[in-house]
């Protein structure tokens, strides 16, 4: 009993004392696959946890060791590691020893592998080159080197040859007001009623105007037939 105290207390203290350095510091960061501005995803050198001597550890001592490092593989969601690790801690100690020391480096190893290989899902022509180069080194500082920096600094090289997409201001046609006719009359020059000063004549007089004429004819033709009656009686006289 007094032991499973001491090791659940050292297991807790296993996970609070890497954690706090982490929350205090702030993740750098980087452009993802939609050239997007996110904190970077850091893998830490799990070899820098392994502070201990494997052979002369105590049992409390590698079962705290491989919670620290399934905390770290939760964390960078390593694909194999973490499964690896929970079977040997739900092993015997001595199995859980002989992974830390001779498989855990394989098992990690093929994890960076993998995900060097996810990031060239739709990358550019510099991701593709920096991450073929750590492909075909295959050590874990390659790894560690591409995925923490490389990768960032490749993809922001295949953001910025984007070609920026260009857009097109749409042209406004001005439109035509249109003139609505009302039953308003619409004024015209006095040039175009009356008579013009060159050929052709204007329009015929009528009206008030035709009226005076007409009855100053008409007085015209009184006085003219009284003039002729009277003049035909003075004739008639003068032969009698």
């Amino acid at each position: 009993m007094r032991w499973k105290l001491s090791a659940g207390v050292l297991m807790a203290l296993a996970f609070l004392i890497p954690a706090t350095p982490a929350l205090a510091q702030s993740e750098p960061t980087g452009l993802n696959e939609a050239c997007q501005t996110v904190e970077r995803k850091v893998y830490k050198d799990i070899r820098k946890l392994v502070t201990i001597d494997l052979d002369s550890a105590t049992d409390v001592q590698v079962r705290i060791l491989a919670n620290q490092i399934l905390f770290e593989a939760d964390a960078e969601s390593l694909p194999t590691l973490p499964r690896a690790v929970q079977e040997r801690l739900d092993g015997t100690v001595d199995d859980l020893r002989t992974f830390l020391k001779s498989g855990l480096q394989q098992a990690w190893t093929t994890d960076l592998r993998i995900s060097a290989v996810r990031t060239l899902t739709g990358a550019g022509a510099n991701v593709n080159a920096a991450a073929s180069k750590a492909l075909d080194d295959g050590a874990i500082d390659a790894f560690l080197a591409y995925l923490n920096d490389g990768l960032y600094a490749a993809r922001a090289l295949d953001c910025a040859s984007q070609p920026t997409p260009t857009q097109s201001t749409p042209t406004q046609s001005t439109p035509t007001p249109s003139v609505t006719t009302t039953g308003a009359a619409v004024p015209t020059s006095s040039a175009g009623l009356g008579a013009s000063g060159g050929e052709g004549g204007g329009l015929p007089v009528t009206g008030t105007a035709t009226g005076t004429v007409a009855g100053i004819g008409g007085a015209l033709l009184l006085i003219g037939g009284a003039g002729f009656l009277i003049g035909r009686r003075r004739r008639s006289r003068f032969v009698a």
